[in-house]
């Protein structure tokens, strides 16, 4: 008989939790895109402690900081409208950095949410999306 008691009450909560978290209103992406958001602050990547990987944004240069802030790539930022954006590799200080001075980098700012910028990135062959948090 307590094994059903049990049974009972932890479907109970199952329940209970589904309901409650139905109850929770799901963010939107803003609409339209916050595009400007990327034009200045300080921005970490998600799921990335700072001591790994920070950047930094001011008078269209991109510098991102590694390795507790000790390596650097520093880009220039051209901006072809609100939500699209060139960054061009100006200085590194890593020389073993994959990233080589004069790599061109296409920009999209595709959706934003509060302080989240999703942005997708091209180089190349390759393309990946970036979710960055921007702290400042």
């Amino acid at each position: 008989m307590s094994l059903l008691k049990a049974f009972s009450a932890g479907i109970l909560l199952l329940v209970a939790s589904q309901v409650r978290s139905q109850q929770a209103e799901q963010k939107k992406p803003d609409n339209p895109t916050q595009c400007a958001n990327i034009k200045e602050g300080k921005f970490l990547r998600a799921n990335y402690p700072e001591a790994i990987w920070y950047m930094t944004i001011k008078d269209n240069v991109q510098i991102e900081y590694s390795n507790n802030g000790k390596d650097f790539i520093k880009s220039t930022l051209v901006f072809v409208d609100n939500c699209n954006y060139k960054s061009i590799v100006m200085e590194k200080s890593d020389k073993n950095d994959p990233v080589q001075i004069g790599d061109v980098f296409n920009n999209k700012v595709v959706a934003t949410q509060d302080n989240l910028l999703k942005v997708n990135m091209k180089v190349e062959d390759s393309q990946f999306d970036v979710v960055y948090v921007k702290v400042k």
